[in-house]
């Protein structure tokens, strides 16, 4: 049966509502980086009156955008691989075998969800630094140290999320690739994660966007050679100006590797967080 003809029009009205709502800051900043900084400072104007490209080349020489772009890039890929690497491999424990404490790790790691993480960064601080006295290894102001500060709230929900999808997965396949020689191992990297590359996808996904986008962790455990794009971006704000259009610039830029690479990863991203919960 057709749906009313009222209700189709109400749909189509809220949706491009909601499409409107959603893209007015994206205009907002694009209009704005391409605006001298004199119009960016005075009253907004919805149609710029002269349109300038110099923002986005002054983003580069008012901060070490570079930099901190390449900072980030480390840091939330080496952050990803961990992740996966480590919730793959104790997912399927988890999901596969029976052991002693089974249940409270499974509990454990789904209570680390419950505290929000503000409350560890004062531990993290004081561990690391002496950790730093007792052995000379230098995990605060390092790449290494923000790295294993990250695991330290997406692992729990990969793991989690990982358990899930590896329990919608038939035991058949890993019966079969028994049969045909494999060990637990190979059973896991042959038959297993190939079945499952949606929800590791999904799992890298939200590990890079929680390690990309973090800026309180990041403003307490970097210095000026470690530090991230989202604490970095706070140096197009002097004592005597705000430099609003580099902002926006510097904004629009460093969005594009996370936009396109979502584009790309939005079907097995899809996939990944629903097909655990209907298989």
């Amino acid at each position: 049966m057709a749906p009313p003809r009222g209700f189709l029009w109400a749909r189509r009205v809220f949706l491009t509502l909601l499409t409107g709502f959603v893209l007015l800051p994206v205009y907002v900043m694009a209009s704005s980086s391409l605006k001298p900084l004199e119009d960016v400072s005075g009253k907004f104007r919805w149609l710029p009156s002269g349109l300038t490209a110099r923002p986005y080349l002054d983003i580069w020489r008012t901060v070490p955008l570079a930099d901190y772009f390449v900072n980030s890039l480390v840091v939330a890929g080496l952050a990803t691989v961990c992740s996966v690497t480590v919730a793959v491999l104790a997912a399927y424990a988890v999901s596969r075998h029976a052991f002693r404490g089974r249940r409270v790790f499974t509990v454990t790691v789904l209570s680390t969800q419950m505290f929000p993480g503000v409350l560890f960064l004062l531990p993290l601080f004081l561990l690391y630094v002496n950790i730093g006295n007792a052995t000379g290894i230098a995990l605060f102001g390092s790449r290494g140290g923000l790295v294993l500060t990250y695991l330290t709230f997406s692992l729990p929900f990969s793991i989690w999320m990982l358990i899930g999808y590896f329990d919608s997965i038939p035991r058949d396949l890993d019966e079969a690739a028994r049969v045909d020689g494999c060990g637990p191992l190979g059973a896991l990297f042959r038959v297993i994660v190939p079945a499952a590359v949606p929800g590791i996808v999904a799992v890298a996904v939200y590990a890079f966007m929680t390690a990309w986008g973090e800026v309180l962790f990041a403003s307490v455990m970097t210095n000026d050679t470690t530090r991230t794009l989202a604490v970095g971006l706070q140096g197009y704000a002097t004592q005597n100006d705000v430099y609003w259009n580099q902002i926006m610039a510097a904004s629009l830029v460093v969005s594009v590797p996370v936009v396109a690479g979502f584009l790309l990863l939005q079907r097995y991203l899809v996939t990944g967080l629903t097909a655990g919960a209907v298989k």
